[in-house]
């Protein structure tokens, strides 16, 4: 098992970071959106706030280190990168699948980051499927344990399971048991997809049985069934490029959760790459907004890499507050110069 779940890993970070694994016409939709410019912001640069809590966990950015890997050999050393670099940069950071922690103890060191980020949110990860798979709230209290997380993520995928080689496909009377979850553990449980967006409706039914926050993980970014069809056979193969364009555009997502989430938290991503993008993702509602992909490559290499791309997306997140007048995180959600362009 352990070798299997090595190689697996190992596999989807090379193709992520050396293959085409994004669709060729859909975007995050956040393209459709711009900002009137304020020329007269009535505000000091260096007075721009960017705080904001995860969970009641206080951070200096609204940033999020989407969940990416673990249970690898390599992702220790992208996994302590991306630690180190929340850490000194304030931004919470959100672990890979943690089954392989509870599977194989060779690949438990790659999900031990406190010690590196002492005082970030680290959120634990699972994917939802595994509910029907042999996971109870056991399983789940020894991640949370291990990792010293301060959330439980649940991720759903339903394409990506039915293109891999491995996949899980039953995902029958889910919804009864994350409320179980939800009401078993400690910590808060979200909920996040993978690359092709959540519908309101699907948020509020998530949110009525006590999830405690939602990433919409929309469409426009890395599409994992593309990553499959890198690892599976050729039928699966053909199935999955029929699907390079499938899912909820990010922007698209966002607005069609964000009604139903009253005061709990919400996290934007799913193909975003600049501040701007996050800003636009703010003005639409986010509360956080998680980088990935955009981020992996850096953490092959170093920390400090890391770090100063975070400080660029932070800068540039500063400099649209900035230009639209906005003192804080929440006077940014709550500006009305974001536009639709007229196309």
């Amino acid at each position: 098992m352990g070798k299997q779940l090595n190689d697996r890993k190992a596999q989807h970070i090379q193709i992520v970071l050396e293959e085409h694994v994004t669709g060729n016409a859909i975007t995050t939709g956040l393209e459709r959106y711009e900002f009137l410019h304020n020329a007269l912001p009535e505000l000091s640069f260096d007075d721009i706030n960017m705080e904001q809590n995860f969970l009641n966990k206080s951070c200096k950015t609204p940033f999020l280190v989407s969940s990416m890997t673990g249970g690898a050999d390599f992702a220790e050393t992208i996994n302590r990168n991306l630690a180190f670099a929340a850490e000194q940069r304030g931004w919470a950071l959100a672990l890979g699948s943690t089954r392989a922690l509870i599977e194989s103890k060779a690949f438990r060191p790659s999900f031990a980051l406190r010690k590196y980020a002492p005082t970030a949110p680290i959120i634990a990860n699972l994917g939802a499927v595994q509910l029907n798979y042999g996971f109870s709230a056991d399983e789940c209290r020894q991640i949370i344990d291990y990792t010293d997380a301060d959330a439980l993520v649940l991720h759903i995928n339903v394409l990506q399971e039915v293109i891999q080689p491995e996949g899980n496909t039953n995902f029958s009377n889910l919804l009864c048991k994350i409320e179980k979850l939800c009401n078993e553990l400690s910590v808060p449980v979200g909920i996040k997809e993978v690359g092709w967006g959540i519908d309101g409706q699907t948020a509020k039914k998530l949110l009525d049985i006590g999830v405690s926050f939602i990433d919409v993980a929309g469409a426009g970014g890395t599409s994992w069934s593309q990553v499959e069809k890198y690892r599976t056979t050729p039928i699966k193969q053909q199935a999955a490029a029929a699907f390079s364009e499938w899912g909820i555009r990010t922007a698209d997502s966002l607005q069609l959760v964000k009604p139903h989430m009253n005061d709990k938290l919400l996290v934007a991503s799913g193909g975003l790459h600049t501040g701007v993008d996050a800003a636009k993702c703010i003005a639409l509602g986010a509360d956080f907004v998680g980088f990935g992909r955009a981020i992996l490559e850096e953490a092959t290499i170093s920390a400090e890499n890391v770090f100063q791309t975070m400080e660029v997306r932070e800068l540039e997140l500063r400099m649209a507050m900035f230009a639209t007048g906005s003192a804080n995180i929440r006077a940014l959600q709550q500006t009305d110069r974001l536009q639709k362009i007229n196309s």
